[in-house]
């Protein structure tokens, strides 16, 4: 068992988060000794659980309704399942958002090298995509996808 503050300490997360978290009701059937919340690996895991989810964009209502679903049993594991499955898809169209970013931020590196060295853009402005170094066109056809 731990305390919120070595609970605090091993997550990184700050106490007052972990006691709203408590609040919200995120950790049902938490153990206390003399009023002080104690955090067994139960807790520990749905800690896990709980900021993966609000990683994924979900709200804490949200979390708090699955956390009520996990109370209910297997009945609801449909319900959990469906959860994960829309945050899954979430995440992934997030993360090729994000890869067009960072395409166009290499592109971006690349070209401002390249006009450094040419001491002016003109060379880079009249360039085709066909004319780019390989890497640099695949991260710029990728940045300018539709």
């Amino acid at each position: 068992m731990y305390t919120i503050g070595q609970v605090s300490e091993m997550t990184g997360l700050p106490v007052s988060t972990l006691r709203y978290y408590d609040k919200e009701g995120l950790f049902p059937g938490m153990e206390r000794q003399s009023g002080i919340r104690k955090f067994g690996d139960r807790e520990l895991e749905a800690l896990r659980v709980i900021e993966c989810l609000k990683k994924s964009g979900l709200e804490i209502r949200d979390i708090r309704q699955f956390m009520d679903w996990c109370a209910q049993g297997s009945e609801t594991y449909p319900q959990r399942r469906e959860l994960f499955v829309r945050q899954k898809a979430a995440v992934e169209a997030e993360l090729e958002r994000m890869e067009r970013v960072r395409d166009m931020l290499i592109f971006k590196c690349w070209y401002y090298e390249q006009a450094m060295a040419d001491g002016n853009e003109d060379r880079l402005s009249a360039m085709t995509p066909e004319e780019m170094p390989a890497d640099i066109r695949r991260a710029w056809e990728n940045a300018h996808r539709a």
